[in-house]
Formats: structure tokens, sequence, C-alpha cells
């Protein structure tokens, strides 16, 4: 995985889009070793490459996960946040699977719920002021102001020669 999260570009747009995700396991049961951590690794790499993006980071534990992801804007975060748990829990079923029914019952490797986090760039409060220094158009008024004071200034300057 990469450790520099670099600008990406789309067909019209530059974009940093990048999330913090959190899965746990059904019941918030403990469930995973480490072979099957290195699996949903994998697995969620893979996934975010189909959905073009970018598995970034990836560290579990036995009963939860963290991803760090960078996606594309055309990419809805809960869209993918489904492609992820759906195909990472068929594949752990299917390669795990008479291990994963001793600790959970049912069809469900994950819970329904997730949390998801935007991360990257400024701090907030940096943004908030760079948007405040921006320079506004002026208004109807302001320009018709400028426009009295220069026709003043150039018949003052007429009158003078």
């Amino acid at each position: 995985m990469k450790k520099e999260y670099d600008w990406r570009t789309g067909r019209s747009c530059v974009y940093k889009l990048q999330y913090h995700l959190v899965f746990v396991t059904k019941y918030r049961k403990g469930v995973f070793r480490q072979e099957q951590l290195q699996r949903l690794e994998e697995v969620f790499a893979e996934t975010c490459e189909q959905m073009e993006g970018e598995l970034l980071e990836f560290s579990g534990e036995s009963e939860h996960v963290h991803l760090l992801v960078s996606l594309p804007p055309k990419r809805a975060v809960s869209n993918v946040v489904g492609k992820l748990k759906g195909k990472s829990s068929y594949v752990l079923r299917r390669e795990f699977g008479e291990e994963l029914k001793e600790k959970l019952w049912g069809k469900h490797l994950w819970s329904p719920s997730y949390c998801v986090v935007s991360c990257g760039g400024a701090p907030l409060e940096v943004i908030k002021k760079y948007i405040e220094d921006q320079q506004r158009p002026p208004n109807k008024i302001s320009v018709e102001r400028s426009q009295r004071v220069t026709q003043q200034s150039k018949q003052k300057q007429s009158v003078a020669h």
C-alpha cells in the first residue's frame, strides 16, 4: 500500500477524497485471526480497485477492521461499503466457513452499521479561513460608485489641462 496519498484525476475533476471506515463483526464477536485479516486486506484492496478507488491503509483486530480508502467522487460511500462488506463476507465464509460457523450464526459476518469519517487535507479551521479570505466580486453599488469616482477624476483631470 502507498504511504503518500496523491491527488487523483477523473475525466473532469481533480480530487483527493479519503475516508476512514470501521466495520465491526455481527454481535461484535471476536472472529478474526491474523490469516483472516490478511485475506480481508487482499479482498478489500481488490474491491477498492474494482470501484476505481484504492485501499491506502488497513488494520484490524478480532472483532473489527479499519480501512483508509481513496474513492472517486462518482462513488457513493454507502455503495462502496456495501460492496466491501458483501464481497469480504462471501469470500471469508467460502474460505473459512467452518471456523466462522463456530463463532457466528446466521448468514451475516458484519454488523449492518459502519463508521465513516472523511479525512485528509488541511484542518477545517484552515479551510474555513481560506474560504472567508476569498475576494468576492463587487456588488452593483460598489461598481457604480467606482465608475462615478473614475468619471469625476477624469473630469477634474480634463479641466486641469
